[in-house]
């Protein structure tokens, strides 16, 4: 029985049901398409969210949500009803932010919005949808199995089944501690499985490998590779650490100077201002690049920026969708 059989069958009111598989149109995808954006970058994004939420899709509904949840600092009524609306369609991060909303701060202000169904109603489905997912070898699946149960097997199948922020995770529960390794033998594991994060696209997975090699001998030329691979993603880590490296602003990686795109990478950053507190770094590091660089230069630079802009995907900070 499907995930929508089960829900209609008893769960949820007809009406709710009705809201599967929305079609958009082409300006709610692009207010969809606006909002993830802003979210993404730490800015306001409800409005823009809810073009397309409003219009039934399951994953503007969830991150609807999530914005309305960040901003009060806990979940409130609308943002209940969008994880509801959400968690009717499928979606397994929504479902676990119901089960796990005891854990909010709602419950210490004792002022937790009523749900349709009970936390543990949405557990049990959590449960019966992860499974089933994972036994079809969906590692995102099983990697929010490990989010609801806490149980390291899950995020090991996960990152087995190759999804990618699911072997980054693993990778830095390994560095924490987790699981007994010989000393050679975690670092081994550490760095296989952030190679293998970053060969499947993460870019958090990318950069702290590009670490990893750089703290334990590697090939510097790989590091330096990933490193450019990550600020491609427009990966704001990536960016500020590529533009920094190739101004020396610090010299590290050994990246040959190049203070056109340095400086150009790093003045994108400011479209970050607002979200992120990213700001306070430009301001410092901007102006040290600047210094060592022509009026020619300059105009070169904003020049790069904007060819690297059109070019490549908007700045994001990458949050993960289970945020805090």
């Amino acid at each position: 029985m499907s995930i929508k059989s089960i829900l209609c069958a008893g769960l949820f009111t007809l009406t709710l049901c009705s809201q599967v598989h929305a079609d958009l149109s082409s300006s709610q995808k692009e207010a969809k398409e606006r909002g993830l954006v802003l979210y993404n970058q730490y800015k306001p994004a409800a409005a823009e969210l809810k073009i397309a939420a409003e219009a039934g899709d399951a994953e503007a509904q969830y991150y609807l949500a999530e914005e309305l949840r960040q901003q009060k600092q806990y979940i409130t009524s609308e943002a209940q009803k969008w994880y509801e609306s959400a968690a009717l369609q499928g979606d397994l991060y929504a479902m676990l932010r119901l089960a796990t909303s005891n854990n909010d701060l709602c419950e210490v202000m004792n002022n937790c919005p009523q749900g349709s169904k009970k936390r543990a109603d949405w557990l049990e489905l959590l449960n019966k949808e992860t499974v089933r997912k994972s036994d079809d070898g969906d590692g995102e699946a099983m990697y929010i199995k490990y989010l609801s149960s806490g149980k390291l097997e899950w995020l090991e199948k996960s990152a087995t089944a190759n999804f990618a922020r699911g072997q980054w995770l693993l990778a830095n529960r390994y560095k924490e501690g987790e699981k007994f390794f010989l000393p050679w033998k975690r670092t081994e594991e550490v760095g296989r499985w952030l190679k293998a994060s970053a060969e499947n696209g993460f870019p958090a997975g990318m950069l702290e490998y590009s670490a990893f090699l750089y703290e334990n001998g590697g090939d510097i030329g790989v590091a330096r590779h990933w490193i450019e691979e990550a600020a491609k993603t427009g990966y704001e880590s990536g960016v500020s650490s590529y533009g920094a490296y190739l101004a020396h602003a610090p010299s590290l990686y050994d990246f040959p100077l190049d203070l056109v795109k340095g400086y150009a990478l790093t003045s994108l950053l400011k479209e970050l201002d607002g979200g992120g507190n990213i700001q306070p770094y430009v301001d410092e590091v901007l102006p040290e690049i600047a210094e060592k660089m022509s009026a020619e230069q300059l105009i070169e630079a904003k020049v790069f920026a904007q060819q690297w802009k059109s070019t490549h995907p908007p700045l994001s900070f990458y949050p993960g969708k289970y945020g805090f």
